[in-house]
Protein backbone atom coordinates (compact mmCIF):
# COMPACT_ATOMS: atom_id res chain seq x y z
CA UNK A 1 0.00 0.00 0.00
CA UNK A 2 2.88 2.58 1.06
CA UNK A 3 4.47 1.98 -2.49
CA UNK A 4 1.52 3.14 -4.68
CA UNK A 5 1.37 5.69 -2.25
CA UNK A 6 4.79 6.97 -2.60
CA UNK A 7 4.72 6.96 -6.23
CA UNK A 8 1.47 8.69 -6.49
CA UNK A 9 2.80 11.40 -4.69
CA UNK A 10 6.19 11.38 -6.38
CA UNK A 11 4.48 11.96 -9.54
CA UNK A 12 2.51 14.94 -7.91
CA UNK A 13 4.88 16.66 -6.63
CA UNK A 14 7.56 16.49 -9.17
CA UNK A 15 7.91 20.06 -11.28
CA UNK A 16 5.56 20.00 -14.45
CA UNK A 17 8.59 20.72 -16.43
CA UNK A 18 7.69 20.55 -19.76
CA UNK A 19 9.26 19.55 -22.79
CA UNK A 20 10.86 21.99 -24.86
CA UNK A 21 9.25 22.36 -28.38
CA UNK A 22 10.77 20.11 -31.10
CA UNK A 23 10.57 19.73 -34.55
CA UNK A 24 9.29 15.97 -35.73
CA UNK A 25 9.17 16.28 -39.77
CA UNK A 26 6.64 13.53 -39.86
CA UNK A 27 3.87 14.50 -37.25
CA UNK A 28 1.59 16.15 -39.49
CA UNK A 29 2.08 12.81 -41.72
CA UNK A 30 1.24 10.65 -39.25
CA UNK A 31 -1.82 12.33 -39.01
CA UNK A 32 -2.64 12.31 -42.40
CA UNK A 33 -6.58 10.17 -42.98
CA UNK A 34 -6.50 9.20 -46.35
CA UNK A 35 -8.25 5.80 -45.52
CA UNK A 36 -10.61 7.61 -43.11
CA UNK A 37 -13.53 5.64 -41.91
CA UNK A 38 -15.58 8.64 -41.26
CA UNK A 39 -15.14 9.29 -37.39
CA UNK A 40 -12.72 11.56 -35.34
CA UNK A 41 -11.95 12.32 -31.88
CA UNK A 42 -14.80 13.19 -30.45
CA UNK A 43 -16.16 14.92 -26.07
CA UNK A 44 -16.68 14.26 -22.70
CA UNK A 45 -17.88 15.08 -22.62
CA UNK A 46 -15.11 16.14 -26.53
CA UNK A 47 -14.73 16.79 -26.71
CA UNK A 48 -12.76 16.95 -26.03
CA UNK A 49 -9.27 17.21 -32.03
CA UNK A 50 -12.63 17.92 -31.79
CA UNK A 51 -14.45 17.03 -28.34
CA UNK A 52 -17.81 16.37 -28.86
CA UNK A 53 -19.80 15.53 -25.41
CA UNK A 54 -18.76 12.19 -25.60
CA UNK A 55 -15.32 11.87 -26.95
CA UNK A 56 -13.21 13.98 -24.22
CA UNK A 57 -14.60 12.82 -20.95
CA UNK A 58 -17.77 12.20 -19.65
CA UNK A 59 -19.22 15.75 -18.48
CA UNK A 60 -18.75 16.91 -14.86
CA UNK A 61 -20.39 20.63 -16.11
CA UNK A 62 -21.28 21.23 -19.76
CA UNK A 63 -18.77 22.15 -22.27
CA UNK A 64 -18.70 22.83 -25.56
CA UNK A 65 -17.28 20.01 -28.00
CA UNK A 66 -14.29 21.25 -29.51
CA UNK A 67 -13.20 19.10 -32.37
CA UNK A 68 -8.89 18.52 -32.71
CA UNK A 69 -7.74 18.17 -36.51
CA UNK A 70 -6.35 15.08 -35.91
CA UNK A 71 -7.82 12.92 -37.99
CA UNK A 72 -9.22 15.34 -39.85
CA UNK A 73 -5.71 16.52 -41.33
CA UNK A 74 -6.35 15.01 -45.19
CA UNK A 75 -3.69 15.93 -46.98
CA UNK A 76 0.44 15.72 -45.82
CA UNK A 77 2.69 18.40 -46.04
CA UNK A 78 4.13 16.50 -48.84
CA UNK A 79 0.45 16.56 -50.76
CA UNK A 80 -0.39 19.80 -49.79
CA UNK A 81 0.02 22.80 -52.41
CA UNK A 82 2.50 25.28 -51.95
CA UNK A 83 0.40 28.33 -52.71
CA UNK A 84 -3.29 28.90 -50.61
CA UNK A 85 -5.34 30.44 -53.87
CA UNK A 86 -8.07 31.34 -50.77
CA UNK A 87 -11.66 30.53 -49.34
CA UNK A 88 -13.38 31.93 -52.19
CA UNK A 89 -14.61 29.08 -54.55
CA UNK A 90 -15.08 26.61 -51.62
CA UNK A 91 -17.09 29.44 -49.17
CA UNK A 92 -20.30 27.93 -50.07
CA UNK A 93 -19.80 24.98 -49.38
CA UNK A 94 -17.79 25.59 -45.92
CA UNK A 95 -20.90 27.51 -45.13
CA UNK A 96 -22.97 24.36 -45.99
CA UNK A 97 -20.58 21.57 -43.91
CA UNK A 98 -20.84 23.72 -40.80
CA UNK A 99 -24.83 24.22 -41.11
CA UNK A 100 -24.95 20.45 -41.63
CA UNK A 101 -22.23 19.88 -38.43
CA UNK A 102 -24.71 22.72 -36.25
CA UNK A 103 -27.53 19.84 -37.35
CA UNK A 104 -26.00 17.49 -35.89
CA UNK A 105 -24.72 18.93 -32.68
CA UNK A 106 -28.25 19.76 -31.75
CA UNK A 107 -29.16 15.98 -31.04
CA UNK A 108 -25.93 15.83 -29.47
CA UNK A 109 -26.93 18.77 -27.02
CA UNK A 110 -30.23 17.44 -26.35
CA UNK A 111 -28.96 14.70 -24.92
CA UNK A 112 -26.34 16.16 -22.89
CA UNK A 113 -29.28 18.92 -21.51
CA UNK A 114 -31.83 15.67 -20.82
CA UNK A 115 -29.86 14.44 -17.75
CA UNK A 116 -30.07 18.22 -15.86
CA UNK A 117 -34.24 17.83 -16.76
CA UNK A 118 -34.30 13.91 -15.19
CA UNK A 119 -32.17 15.47 -12.43
CA UNK A 120 -34.76 17.96 -11.84
CA UNK A 121 -37.52 15.49 -11.94
CA UNK A 122 -36.01 13.50 -9.15
CA UNK A 123 -35.46 10.34 -10.84
CA UNK A 124 -32.65 7.83 -9.43
CA UNK A 125 -29.05 7.66 -10.34
CA UNK A 126 -30.12 4.39 -12.05
CA UNK A 127 -32.15 5.72 -14.25
CA UNK A 128 -29.29 8.42 -15.17
CA UNK A 129 -27.26 4.93 -15.85
CA UNK A 130 -29.15 3.51 -18.14
CA UNK A 131 -30.14 7.23 -20.16
CA UNK A 132 -26.20 7.53 -20.31
CA UNK A 133 -26.22 5.06 -23.03
CA UNK A 134 -27.19 7.42 -25.54
CA UNK A 135 -23.70 8.79 -25.16
CA UNK A 136 -22.49 5.55 -26.61
CA UNK A 137 -23.21 5.63 -30.64
CA UNK A 138 -20.55 8.12 -30.88
CA UNK A 139 -17.78 5.87 -29.25
CA UNK A 140 -18.77 2.90 -31.14
CA UNK A 141 -19.24 4.14 -34.81
CA UNK A 142 -16.22 2.29 -36.08
CA UNK A 143 -18.39 -0.76 -35.60
CA UNK A 144 -20.16 0.46 -38.62
CA UNK A 145 -18.07 2.81 -40.57
CA UNK A 146 -17.29 0.39 -43.21
CA UNK A 147 -20.47 -0.47 -44.46
CA UNK A 148 -21.57 3.49 -44.65
CA UNK A 149 -18.13 3.88 -46.57
CA UNK A 150 -18.87 0.75 -48.32
CA UNK A 151 -22.50 0.52 -49.86
CA UNK A 152 -23.81 3.25 -51.43
CA UNK A 153 -26.13 3.90 -54.43
CA UNK A 154 -23.80 5.23 -56.98
CA UNK A 155 -26.22 8.02 -58.91
CA UNK A 156 -27.46 9.11 -55.50
CA UNK A 157 -23.96 9.85 -54.54
CA UNK A 158 -22.02 7.97 -51.90
CA UNK A 159 -21.77 10.20 -49.11
CA UNK A 160 -25.62 11.02 -50.01
CA UNK A 161 -26.42 7.85 -49.92
CA UNK A 162 -26.29 7.73 -45.85
CA UNK A 163 -26.80 11.18 -45.02
CA UNK A 164 -30.08 11.86 -46.72
CA UNK A 165 -32.08 9.16 -45.21
CA UNK A 166 -30.27 9.69 -41.69
CA UNK A 167 -31.20 13.11 -41.50
CA UNK A 168 -34.95 12.35 -42.77
CA UNK A 169 -35.12 9.89 -39.76
CA UNK A 170 -33.71 12.38 -37.18
CA UNK A 171 -36.30 15.21 -38.57
CA UNK A 172 -38.97 12.59 -38.27
CA UNK A 173 -38.03 10.96 -34.76
CA UNK A 174 -37.78 14.59 -33.51
CA UNK A 175 -41.56 15.69 -34.74
CA UNK A 176 -42.80 12.67 -33.50
CA UNK A 177 -41.00 13.13 -30.40
CA UNK A 178 -42.32 16.58 -29.61
CA UNK A 179 -46.12 15.56 -29.63
CA UNK A 180 -45.33 12.57 -27.25
CA UNK A 181 -42.22 13.96 -24.83
CA UNK A 182 -45.14 15.73 -22.20
CA UNK A 183 -45.82 12.36 -22.17
CA UNK A 184 -42.50 10.72 -21.85
CA UNK A 185 -41.54 13.70 -19.28
CA UNK A 186 -44.38 12.61 -17.33
CA UNK A 187 -46.37 16.20 -17.50
CA UNK A 188 -49.10 15.72 -19.20
CA UNK A 189 -50.54 14.57 -15.97
CA UNK A 190 -50.29 15.30 -11.91
CA UNK A 191 -47.45 13.43 -10.32
CA UNK A 192 -46.96 11.99 -13.55
CA UNK A 193 -43.40 9.70 -14.17
CA UNK A 194 -40.66 9.82 -16.05
CA UNK A 195 -40.15 6.99 -18.81
CA UNK A 196 -36.71 6.48 -18.58
CA UNK A 197 -36.31 3.70 -20.98
CA UNK A 198 -38.38 5.11 -23.75
CA UNK A 199 -36.73 8.69 -23.49
CA UNK A 200 -32.95 6.09 -23.57
CA UNK A 201 -34.50 4.21 -26.69
CA UNK A 202 -35.33 7.19 -28.63
CA UNK A 203 -32.38 9.32 -27.68
CA UNK A 204 -30.22 6.94 -28.19
CA UNK A 205 -31.66 6.40 -32.10
CA UNK A 206 -30.85 9.47 -32.48
CA UNK A 207 -27.30 9.61 -31.72
CA UNK A 208 -27.29 6.31 -33.74
CA UNK A 209 -28.59 8.44 -36.56
CA UNK A 210 -26.75 11.53 -36.00
CA UNK A 211 -23.19 9.38 -35.72
CA UNK A 212 -24.05 7.98 -39.03
CA UNK A 213 -24.40 10.99 -40.30
CA UNK A 214 -21.01 12.51 -39.18
CA UNK A 215 -19.61 9.85 -40.67
CA UNK A 216 -21.28 10.88 -44.14
CA UNK A 217 -20.29 14.20 -43.98
CA UNK A 218 -16.53 13.85 -42.56
CA UNK A 219 -16.15 11.74 -45.92
CA UNK A 220 -18.18 14.03 -48.06
CA UNK A 221 -15.94 16.89 -46.96
CA UNK A 222 -12.96 14.94 -48.80
CA UNK A 223 -14.68 15.58 -52.21
CA UNK A 224 -16.83 18.96 -51.53
CA UNK A 225 -13.66 21.08 -50.76
CA UNK A 226 -10.64 21.75 -53.34
CA UNK A 227 -7.77 19.62 -52.05
CA UNK A 228 -6.16 23.19 -50.95
CA UNK A 229 -8.67 24.03 -48.84
CA UNK A 230 -9.94 20.24 -47.86
CA UNK A 231 -7.97 21.02 -44.40
CA UNK A 232 -10.90 23.52 -43.55
CA UNK A 233 -13.05 20.11 -42.83
CA UNK A 234 -11.39 20.07 -39.35
CA UNK A 235 -12.43 23.61 -38.94
CA UNK A 236 -15.83 23.88 -40.30
CA UNK A 237 -16.27 20.60 -37.73
CA UNK A 238 -14.69 22.41 -34.82
CA UNK A 239 -17.73 25.60 -35.34
CA UNK A 240 -20.76 23.96 -36.78
CA UNK A 241 -20.57 20.89 -33.69
CA UNK A 242 -19.47 23.69 -30.91
CA UNK A 243 -22.67 25.69 -32.48
CA UNK A 244 -25.17 23.11 -32.38
CA UNK A 245 -24.45 21.77 -29.10
CA UNK A 246 -24.91 25.24 -27.50
CA UNK A 247 -27.97 25.56 -28.93
CA UNK A 248 -29.22 22.04 -28.30
CA UNK A 249 -27.86 22.24 -24.51
CA UNK A 250 -27.05 25.40 -23.06
CA UNK A 251 -29.29 28.10 -24.92
CA UNK A 252 -31.93 25.45 -24.47
CA UNK A 253 -31.37 25.11 -21.01
CA UNK A 254 -31.86 28.57 -20.25
CA UNK A 255 -34.78 29.51 -22.54
CA UNK A 256 -36.57 26.44 -21.53
CA UNK A 257 -36.21 27.71 -17.69
CA UNK A 258 -39.15 29.94 -16.32
CA UNK A 259 -36.68 31.35 -13.35
CA UNK A 260 -34.10 32.28 -16.28
CA UNK A 261 -36.58 33.74 -18.76
CA UNK A 262 -38.50 35.75 -15.76
CA UNK A 263 -34.89 37.35 -14.24
CA UNK A 264 -33.30 38.21 -17.67
CA UNK A 265 -35.48 38.16 -20.17
CA UNK A 266 -39.08 39.17 -19.23
CA UNK A 267 -40.78 42.29 -17.72
CA UNK A 268 -43.39 40.63 -16.09
CA UNK A 269 -42.79 36.80 -14.81
CA UNK A 270 -44.94 33.83 -16.63
CA UNK A 271 -44.97 30.41 -15.39
CA UNK A 272 -43.17 28.80 -18.47
CA UNK A 273 -39.66 29.71 -20.19
CA UNK A 274 -39.77 31.11 -23.92
CA UNK A 275 -39.63 27.41 -25.42
CA UNK A 276 -40.39 24.31 -24.18
CA UNK A 277 -38.75 20.76 -25.21
CA UNK A 278 -41.85 19.77 -27.51
CA UNK A 279 -41.31 23.06 -29.23
CA UNK A 280 -37.64 23.66 -29.41
CA UNK A 281 -37.55 19.62 -30.88
CA UNK A 282 -40.63 20.62 -33.53
CA UNK A 283 -38.62 23.05 -34.72
CA UNK A 284 -35.74 21.67 -35.59
CA UNK A 285 -37.42 18.66 -37.02
CA UNK A 286 -38.93 21.16 -39.27
CA UNK A 287 -35.60 22.54 -40.11
CA UNK A 288 -33.96 19.08 -40.63
CA UNK A 289 -36.51 18.40 -42.99
CA UNK A 290 -36.02 21.57 -45.20
CA UNK A 291 -32.44 21.28 -45.23
CA UNK A 292 -32.58 17.56 -45.59
CA UNK A 293 -34.44 18.51 -49.09
CA UNK A 294 -32.58 21.56 -50.31
CA UNK A 295 -29.26 19.51 -49.94
CA UNK A 296 -30.78 16.82 -51.84
CA UNK A 297 -31.86 18.81 -54.83
CA UNK A 298 -29.47 21.63 -55.08
CA UNK A 299 -26.23 19.84 -53.73
CA UNK A 300 -24.19 17.53 -56.15
CA UNK A 301 -22.01 14.86 -55.07
CA UNK A 302 -18.88 14.62 -57.37
CA UNK A 303 -16.55 11.67 -56.29
CA UNK A 304 -12.86 11.84 -55.97
CA UNK A 305 -11.26 8.41 -55.91
CA UNK A 306 -7.49 10.48 -55.57
CA UNK A 307 -8.80 11.90 -52.31
CA UNK A 308 -11.34 9.80 -50.78
CA UNK A 309 -10.21 6.26 -52.01
CA UNK A 310 -12.40 3.30 -51.66
CA UNK A 311 -11.85 0.35 -49.37
CA UNK A 312 -13.51 -3.05 -48.99
CA UNK A 313 -15.79 -3.42 -46.28
CA UNK A 314 -13.81 -6.93 -45.71
CA UNK A 315 -10.52 -5.43 -46.31
CA UNK A 316 -11.61 -2.78 -43.62
CA UNK A 317 -12.03 -5.10 -40.67
CA UNK A 318 -9.63 -7.45 -41.44
CA UNK A 319 -7.46 -4.56 -41.04
CA UNK A 320 -8.64 -3.64 -37.61
CA UNK A 321 -8.41 -7.10 -36.47
CA UNK A 322 -4.60 -6.95 -37.67
CA UNK A 323 -3.72 -3.86 -35.66
CA UNK A 324 -6.02 -5.00 -32.27
CA UNK A 325 -3.69 -8.27 -32.52
CA UNK A 326 -0.47 -6.23 -32.13
CA UNK A 327 0.90 -6.93 -28.68
CA UNK A 328 1.63 -2.92 -27.85
CA UNK A 329 -1.72 -2.23 -29.34
CA UNK A 330 -3.10 -4.33 -26.80
CA UNK A 331 -1.00 -3.21 -23.51
CA UNK A 332 -2.04 0.72 -24.68
CA UNK A 333 -5.82 -0.61 -25.20
CA UNK A 334 -5.75 -2.18 -21.55
CA UNK A 335 -4.34 1.42 -20.31
CA UNK A 336 -6.71 3.58 -22.25
CA UNK A 337 -10.04 1.36 -21.31
CA UNK A 338 -8.90 1.63 -17.39
CA UNK A 339 -7.27 4.82 -17.00
CA UNK A 340 -9.98 6.74 -16.47
CA UNK A 341 -12.11 4.70 -13.65
CA UNK A 342 -10.34 7.04 -11.55
CA UNK A 343 -11.84 10.04 -13.37
CA UNK A 344 -15.41 8.48 -13.26
CA UNK A 345 -17.24 9.85 -10.59
CA UNK A 346 -16.02 13.63 -10.24
CA UNK A 347 -16.91 14.04 -14.08
CA UNK A 348 -20.20 11.94 -14.50
CA UNK A 349 -22.05 12.76 -10.97
CA UNK A 350 -20.86 16.41 -10.15
CA UNK A 351 -23.05 18.37 -11.79
CA UNK A 352 -26.01 16.11 -11.10
CA UNK A 353 -25.11 16.39 -7.27
CA UNK A 354 -25.02 20.01 -7.23
CA UNK A 355 -28.55 20.41 -9.23
CA UNK A 356 -29.50 17.75 -6.52
CA UNK A 357 -28.45 20.25 -4.10
CA UNK A 358 -31.03 23.27 -5.27
CA UNK A 359 -28.08 24.69 -8.16
CA UNK A 360 -30.51 25.69 -11.07
CA UNK A 361 -29.38 23.03 -13.67
CA UNK A 362 -29.29 26.77 -16.70
CA UNK A 363 -26.95 28.00 -14.36
CA UNK A 364 -24.57 25.11 -14.20
CA UNK A 365 -25.03 25.14 -18.24
CA UNK A 366 -23.94 28.67 -18.52
CA UNK A 367 -20.46 27.53 -17.11
CA UNK A 368 -19.88 26.51 -20.29
CA UNK A 369 -19.52 29.99 -22.32
CA UNK A 370 -16.75 31.49 -20.30
CA UNK A 371 -15.01 27.97 -20.48
CA UNK A 372 -14.68 28.17 -24.56
CA UNK A 373 -11.83 30.65 -24.95
CA UNK A 374 -10.20 28.31 -22.43
CA UNK A 375 -10.87 24.91 -24.72
CA UNK A 376 -9.73 26.94 -27.72
CA UNK A 377 -6.63 28.29 -26.48
CA UNK A 378 -5.15 25.32 -24.16
CA UNK A 379 -5.31 22.89 -26.78
CA UNK A 380 -3.00 24.97 -28.70
CA UNK A 381 -0.85 25.91 -25.64
CA UNK A 382 -0.37 22.24 -24.47
CA UNK A 383 0.46 20.85 -28.10
CA UNK A 384 3.68 22.70 -28.65
CA UNK A 385 4.95 20.97 -25.63
CA UNK A 386 3.51 17.40 -26.91
CA UNK A 387 5.10 17.26 -30.10
CA UNK A 388 8.00 16.39 -29.16
CA UNK A 389 9.59 12.11 -28.71
CA UNK A 390 7.66 11.72 -25.90
CA UNK A 391 4.32 13.03 -25.48
CA UNK A 392 2.70 10.67 -22.83
CA UNK A 393 5.12 12.18 -20.30
CA UNK A 394 2.46 15.52 -20.49
CA UNK A 395 -0.47 12.49 -19.64
CA UNK A 396 1.74 11.27 -16.74
CA UNK A 397 2.25 14.46 -14.85
CA UNK A 398 -1.56 15.75 -15.56
CA UNK A 399 -2.70 12.16 -14.03
CA UNK A 400 -2.00 12.92 -10.38
CA UNK A 401 -3.45 16.24 -10.43
CA UNK A 402 -6.74 15.42 -12.19
CA UNK A 403 -7.32 12.61 -9.89
CA UNK A 404 -6.71 15.61 -6.96
CA UNK A 405 -9.58 17.05 -8.38
CA UNK A 406 -12.37 14.56 -7.61
CA UNK A 407 -12.14 15.72 -3.46
CA UNK A 408 -12.11 18.66 -4.68
CA UNK A 409 -15.75 18.67 -6.32
CA UNK A 410 -16.88 16.52 -3.60
CA UNK A 411 -15.97 19.41 -1.13
CA UNK A 412 -18.06 21.64 -3.30
CA UNK A 413 -20.69 19.57 -3.77
CA UNK A 414 -20.79 18.73 0.30
CA UNK A 415 -20.49 22.76 0.96
CA UNK A 416 -23.18 23.69 -1.13
CA UNK A 417 -25.71 22.23 1.02
CA UNK A 418 -25.03 24.83 3.48
CA UNK A 419 -24.14 27.82 1.28
CA UNK A 420 -27.32 28.49 0.48
CA UNK A 421 -28.50 31.53 0.92
CA UNK A 422 -32.07 30.47 -0.02
CA UNK A 423 -33.57 26.94 -2.08
CA UNK A 424 -31.80 27.14 -5.28
CA UNK A 425 -29.65 30.52 -4.72
CA UNK A 426 -25.94 30.64 -3.73
CA UNK A 427 -24.08 34.00 -2.77
CA UNK A 428 -21.64 34.79 -5.72
CA UNK A 429 -18.38 33.82 -3.94
CA UNK A 430 -19.52 30.23 -4.63
CA UNK A 431 -20.17 30.47 -8.09
CA UNK A 432 -16.75 32.29 -8.63
CA UNK A 433 -15.12 29.43 -6.34
CA UNK A 434 -16.71 26.57 -8.59
CA UNK A 435 -16.08 28.29 -11.86
CA UNK A 436 -12.30 28.61 -10.75
CA UNK A 437 -12.48 25.48 -10.13
CA UNK A 438 -13.79 23.93 -13.28
CA UNK A 439 -11.54 25.83 -14.88
CA UNK A 440 -8.07 24.15 -13.47
CA UNK A 441 -10.15 20.98 -13.87
CA UNK A 442 -10.25 21.97 -17.50
CA UNK A 443 -6.39 22.37 -17.54
CA UNK A 444 -5.23 18.93 -16.43
CA UNK A 445 -8.61 17.36 -18.85
CA UNK A 446 -6.94 18.98 -21.87
CA UNK A 447 -2.79 18.03 -21.00
CA UNK A 448 -4.41 14.56 -20.67
CA UNK A 449 -6.37 14.51 -24.17
CA UNK A 450 -4.02 16.64 -25.98
CA UNK A 451 -0.56 14.51 -25.06
CA UNK A 452 -3.38 11.33 -25.30
CA UNK A 453 -3.86 12.70 -29.38
CA UNK A 454 -0.52 13.12 -30.22
CA UNK A 455 0.58 9.97 -28.98
CA UNK A 456 -1.97 8.44 -31.48
CA UNK A 457 -0.75 10.34 -34.09
CA UNK A 458 2.61 9.34 -33.42
CA UNK A 459 2.05 5.97 -33.11
CA UNK A 460 -0.59 5.30 -36.34
CA UNK A 461 0.53 3.43 -39.18
CA UNK A 462 0.40 5.86 -41.81
CA UNK A 463 -0.30 3.09 -44.19
CA UNK A 464 -3.91 2.53 -43.11
CA UNK A 465 -4.16 6.36 -41.69
CA UNK A 466 -7.74 6.75 -40.23
CA UNK A 467 -8.46 3.54 -39.50
CA UNK A 468 -5.65 3.16 -37.19
CA UNK A 469 -6.49 6.14 -35.27
CA UNK A 470 -10.19 5.69 -34.71
CA UNK A 471 -9.58 2.48 -33.29
CA UNK A 472 -7.57 4.19 -30.59
CA UNK A 473 -9.84 6.77 -30.17
CA UNK A 474 -12.97 4.62 -30.28
CA UNK A 475 -11.08 3.17 -27.22
CA UNK A 476 -10.65 5.86 -25.64
CA UNK A 477 -14.11 7.07 -25.84
CA UNK A 478 -15.04 3.38 -24.61
CA UNK A 479 -12.79 4.34 -21.71
CA UNK A 480 -14.66 7.16 -20.47
CA UNK A 481 -17.83 6.00 -21.12
CA UNK A 482 -18.08 2.57 -19.72
CA UNK A 483 -16.70 4.09 -15.95
CA UNK A 484 -19.24 6.82 -16.31
CA UNK A 485 -22.35 4.14 -16.89
CA UNK A 486 -21.38 2.51 -14.19
CA UNK A 487 -20.59 5.00 -11.13
CA UNK A 488 -24.30 6.50 -11.91
CA UNK A 489 -25.37 3.09 -11.42
CA UNK A 490 -23.51 1.91 -8.43
CA UNK A 491 -24.40 5.58 -6.70
CA UNK A 492 -27.18 4.63 -5.70
CA UNK A 493 -26.45 1.03 -4.86
CA UNK A 494 -23.77 3.09 -2.10
CA UNK A 495 -26.65 5.51 -0.85
CA UNK A 496 -28.54 5.03 2.01
CA UNK A 497 -31.85 6.92 3.09
CA UNK A 498 -34.50 6.61 6.09
CA UNK A 499 -37.88 8.08 7.00
CA UNK A 500 -37.31 11.52 8.67
CA UNK A 501 -40.26 9.99 11.55
CA UNK A 502 -40.24 6.36 11.46
CA UNK A 503 -36.17 5.64 10.80
CA UNK A 504 -37.76 2.79 8.07
CA UNK A 505 -35.20 2.54 5.24
CA UNK A 506 -36.06 4.10 2.08
CA UNK A 507 -34.42 1.69 -0.36
CA UNK A 508 -37.26 1.34 -2.63
CA UNK A 509 -39.72 2.90 -4.40
CA UNK A 510 -42.44 2.12 -2.89
CA UNK A 511 -40.86 2.47 0.74
CA UNK A 512 -40.29 5.80 -0.52
CA UNK A 513 -44.17 6.50 -0.99
CA UNK A 514 -44.91 4.87 1.71
CA UNK A 515 -42.69 7.34 4.18
CA UNK A 516 -43.85 10.74 2.07
CA UNK A 517 -47.33 10.01 1.62
CA UNK A 518 -47.14 9.63 5.82
CA UNK A 519 -45.72 13.35 5.84
CA UNK A 520 -42.65 12.09 6.10
CA UNK A 521 -39.23 12.55 4.51
CA UNK A 522 -36.82 10.14 3.29
CA UNK A 523 -33.41 12.04 4.21
CA UNK A 524 -30.13 10.63 2.89
CA UNK A 525 -27.68 9.27 5.62
CA UNK A 526 -25.07 8.32 3.40
CA UNK A 527 -24.53 9.55 0.35
CA UNK A 528 -23.15 7.28 -2.31
CA UNK A 529 -21.15 10.10 -4.36
CA UNK A 530 -19.10 10.67 -0.89
CA UNK A 531 -18.47 6.92 -1.03
CA UNK A 532 -17.46 6.71 -4.47
CA UNK A 533 -15.47 9.31 -4.61
CA UNK A 534 -12.65 8.32 -2.52
CA UNK A 535 -13.06 5.11 -4.17
CA UNK A 536 -12.12 6.84 -7.20
CA UNK A 537 -9.34 8.54 -6.00
CA UNK A 538 -7.58 5.41 -4.53
CA UNK A 539 -7.77 3.46 -7.22
CA UNK A 540 -6.16 6.60 -9.40
CA UNK A 541 -3.27 6.04 -7.50
CA UNK A 542 -3.36 2.55 -8.01
CA UNK A 543 -3.86 2.63 -11.46
CA UNK A 544 -0.80 5.24 -11.41
CA UNK A 545 1.64 2.72 -9.69
CA UNK A 546 0.06 -0.07 -11.80
CA UNK A 547 0.90 1.76 -15.61
CA UNK A 548 2.86 4.28 -15.48
CA UNK A 549 6.21 2.27 -16.40
CA UNK A 550 4.09 0.49 -19.48
CA UNK A 551 3.17 3.53 -20.52
CA UNK A 552 6.53 4.59 -20.46
CA UNK A 553 7.57 1.88 -21.93
CA UNK A 554 5.05 1.97 -25.21
CA UNK A 555 5.77 5.86 -25.14
CA UNK A 556 9.54 4.88 -25.90
CA UNK A 557 8.48 2.01 -28.39
CA UNK A 558 10.26 2.49 -31.88
CA UNK A 559 7.19 2.57 -34.92
CA UNK A 560 7.50 -0.66 -36.32
CA UNK A 561 5.93 -2.02 -32.81
CA UNK A 562 2.90 -0.40 -33.84
CA UNK A 563 2.80 -1.47 -37.56
CA UNK A 564 1.16 -4.07 -38.86
CA UNK A 565 1.82 -3.55 -43.01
Amino acid sequence: MLQPLRIFFEELIRPLVLYPPQANPSFREKMASHNNVGTRPRKRGMPMGTLDHTDLEADSFPHMPWSAPAEKDYLSETEKPSYSPGIHGDLKSIILLIFLYVLQGIPLGLAGSIPMLLQSRKVTYTQQAMFSFVHWPFSIKLLWAPLVDSLYVAKFGRRKTWMIPTQYLIGLFMLVLSYQIKSIMGEAEENGEVSVLFLTVIFFMLNFLAATQDIAVDGWALTMLSRQNVGWASTCNTIGQTAGYFLGNVLFLALESPDFCNNYLRSEPQKDGLVTLGGFLYFWGIVFFITTTLVGIFKPEHADPDVDPEQGIVDTYKTLFRVICLPAVISYAIILLTAKVTFSAADALTSLKLIESGMQKERLALFAVPMIPIQIILPLMISKYTNGPRPMDIFLKAYPYRVLMGPVYALLVFWSHYVQTSPGEFPWYFYAILLIVYGIHQIFVYMIFVAQMAFHAKISDPAIGGTYMTLLNTLANLGANWPATLSLWFVDLVTYKHCSETGEPCTSKEMKNICTGAGNTCETTTDGYQILIPFCFLVGFLWLAWRRDKLRQLDSLPEAAWKCS
